[in-house]
């Protein structure tokens, strides 16, 4: 029996390397709406410029009367209202959600049938309420503390100040009250067995954790406020909008000074919306481990990744 030696003990022959998978080519799914819908949108843009651009509008005045007196005088007005009806709408919006969840049936409801009545009713007509009760009341009499006629005791900024503020309170109730059930009652439970009262557990627990959940519905209610104070014009107190008006009326160009007012409105409520953005930054530190990149930061990385990428070419 003869053996192939050459056979036996040389390499043995080796399979080739099988080719791998080929690699899979994505193609893109093509959403023709959005292409409609994208020139559906332009063509409507362009058509709402057009009919401007051929409408009889004097665009000159608007720069020119943008920084008038009375516009910056109604701007700052404007600002007062809005902070000073806030300051009244979250103090007593914190109160009432304590009420609100308070134990003592009376409290809670009492606190119940004040947020039903004012969300209930137009900010309009509560302005009107407070204008007019001097029809119904000749005197305001608080004892040996003040005395006065009502329409001496009642100004359109006092007016302003409780039609929005006491409006506003009902509103930043039920948003106080959702923060405050947002936070575990396991929280309170551990407090109360510390020792902590029940006011130092509100002050030192519940709230500081309930802000995550407030501010960012708060930012919303002071821009809405910003805006709502256009309503007190109707009870001759002079913001933004009553200048507005009444150089409109003098001018010639009411269409115009709407115009103004509108971006003068933008310019508040886009800073407000910035200051809103970081507040809301701030408090949501407990809730993520890593936050998000604010717009500077953004542009900083853009520019840096683009002066990178020149370097390297």
């Amino acid at each position: 029996m003869s053996v192939d030696i050459d056979k036996a003990d040389g390499p043995q022959d080796v399979p080739p390397p099988k080719a791998g998978p080929e690699a899979i080519k994505a193609i893109p799914v093509r959403h023709y709406g959005r292409y409609v819908a994208a020139v559906v949108a332009i063509a409507v843009l362009a058509a709402i410029v057009y009919a401007f651009a051929q409408g009889k509008i004097n665009w000159g005045a608007i720069p020119d009367y943008f920084f008038d007196n009375r516009i910056l005088k109604g701007v700052g007005q404007t600002l007062l209202l809005t902070a000073i009806s806030m300051v009244i709408g979250v103090v007593g919006g914190v109160l009432l959600a304590v009420m609100r969840l308070s134990r003592n049936p009376v409290t809670s409801s009492i606190a119940w049938f004040y947020i039903w009545f004012f969300r209930g009713t137009p900010v309009l007509v509560q302005l009107f309420v407070w204008f007019n009760l001097g029809l119904v009341f000749e005197y305001i009499n608080l004892g040996p503390i003040y005395k006065d006629y009502w329409s001496s005791f009642m100004t359109p900024f006092l007016t302003a100040l409780l039609g929005l503020g006491l409006n506003e309170a009902a509103y930043m109730a039920e948003i106080c009250r959702a923060g405050l059930l947002s936070v575990d009652e396991g929280q309170t439970e551990a407090s109360h067995a510390l020792g902590m009262s029940h006011a130092k557990t509100l002050r030192r627990i519940v709230i500081p954790q309930a802000m995550r959940v407030i501010v960012p519905p708060t930012g919303n209610e002071v821009i809405n406020m910003l805006k709502t104070t256009s309503l007190v014009s109707a009870v001759q107190f002079y913001e933004l909008f009553r200048y507005a008006q009444d150089i409109g009326q003098t001018s010639g160009a009411p269409v115009e000074m709407f115009f103004l007012a509108a971006a003068w409105y933008l310019v508040m409520t886009s800073i407000l919306s910035v200051g809103q953005y970081y507040l809301e930054r701030y408090y949501a530190r407990g809730s993520s481990r890593s936050l998000p990149a604010t717009p500077f930061q953004k542009i900083r990385a853009n520019l840096l990744s683009l002066s990178r990428a020149k370097g390297s070419a």
